[in-house]
Formats: C-alpha cells, sequence, structure tokens
C-alpha cells in the first residue's frame, strides 16, 4: 500500500512539473511575442521620426534657397540703388546753376546766357536718358493728386482752381528706380482760400475800384 501511494504521488508530482513547465514556455512564448511587437513599434516610431525630420531639412533648405534667389535678384535689379540716389545731386546741382546763371545780373551777353543755358539742359537731358536706360524715372507731380507714397508736401498754396490735395509746384523731383522709390518729390499741394483772405481781396478790389 505504501509504495502504491508512494508511485501515485510521485506521478502526481511528475504531472504538476509538467504542468509548471508547459505554463512557463507559453509564458516565455507570450514574452517573446510582446518583446517583438514592442521592436515592431518602436522601429516604426524611428522611422516616421526620420522621415519628419527629413520633411523638416528639405523644407528649410528649399526656404532657404528661396530666399538666396530673391537676395540674388533683389542684388541685380537695385545693385546701383545707392549710387543712383547719390547721381541725383548731379541732377539738382544742374538745375541750381542754370537758376543762378539765368538770374546773374552780370552776364550782360544774352547769346552767351542763352549758350550756357542751353548746353546745361542738354547735359541734364543726357542724364535723364542715362537714368531712363537703367530704369530710374522722374515721378510725374504736377496737377497729380498728392501721393504719399511718392510725394512729400512741403507747402500749402491757397487755390480755388484745383480741388484740395493737388500739386501746384513741384521743390525738388523726385524718382522712381523700376518699382522702388529713390527719393520723393518734394511738393506744394493747393487748399483752399480761408474766408478773411476772400473777405480782404474783395476790400482790395473796393479800394482799387474807388481809386
Amino acid at each position: 500500500m505504501i509504495k502504491e501511494e508512494t508511485l501515485e504521488n510521485a506521478n502526481k508530482s511528475e504531472e504538476v512539473e509538467s504542468n509548471i513547465d508547459k505554463n512557463d514556455i507559453s509564458q516565455n512564448t507570450t514574452d517573446e511575442k510582446n518583446e517583438d511587437t514592442s521592436k515592431e513599434i518602436s522601429l516604426d516610431d524611428k522611422i516616421k521620426k526620420l522621415e519628419e525630420k527629413i520633411i523638416r531639412i528639405y523644407a528649410e533648405m528649399e526656404n532657404q534657397r528661396r530666399r538666396y534667389d530673391k537676395e540674388k535678384d533683389e542684388a541685380f535689379e537695385y545693385g546701383g540703388f545707392s549710387f543712383a540716389k547719390e547721381a541725383l545731386n548731379l541732377l539738382d546741382n544742374l538745375e541750381r546753376a542754370k537758376f543762378s546763371i539765368s538770374n546773374d545780373e552780370s552776364i550782360q551777353d544774352k547769346n552767351i546766357l542763352k549758350k550756357i543755358v542751353s548746353h546745361l539742359d542738354i547735359i541734364y537731358k543726357d542724364i535723364l536718358s542715362i537714368f531712363k536706360k537703367n530704369n530710374i524715372e522722374p515721378i510725374n507731380s504736377i496737377n497729380q493728386k498728392l501721393d504719399p507714397n511718392l510725394h512729400q508736401a512741403m507747402l500749402e498754396i491757397e487755390d480755388d482752381n484745383n480741388e484740395p490735395g493737388t500739386i501746384v509746384q513741384e521743390i525738388q523731383k523726385g524718382f522712381l528706380m523700376k518699382d522702388r522709390l529713390l527719393r520723393p518729390s518734394l511738393v506744394g499741394v493747393s487748399k483752399k482760400k480761408t474766408e478773411s483772405n476772400n473777405e480782404n481781396d474783395e476790400k482790395t478790389l473796393k479800394s482799387e475800384k474807388k481809386q
């Protein structure tokens, strides 16, 4: 009897051990599967991150290329901007010289005066022609509406013949280089006469008639 019980106990222990071994094997298999899955997920994440990084780098390179192309085009089109701006002083000085000579009473010979003025006009027109070939052109001002992007009002002139804000005097000519402002035109604009001035004009007229 003792031997039979011993054999039964031994068989039971073997069965328990075999069950434990099976459980261990299945658990190990499950763990291995989980590890494989986690590895696959981490690889996918890495690939996605790399793809996003490449896209960002490509976008930055593309933006940098566009900026470079824009700067290159601007350098080509407006490279002489500073030089052109300084060269406008030549035109200003020519106009001043012409005005000064034309009003110089010491020049008695009118023919000589006309020749000097005509030569200055030729030089002035030649400079304008050179400017035009390089896309530098004067701004139209007289009889135009004041445009803050192109004109700078220096004074107001009472004038009932034009709408307020109309340019009636050009003090200094402005210029454009293509679509960029080299310098604004300095101008005088019209404004309506005040009532006090109108009354003074009427009084002046009446006094003149009485005389």
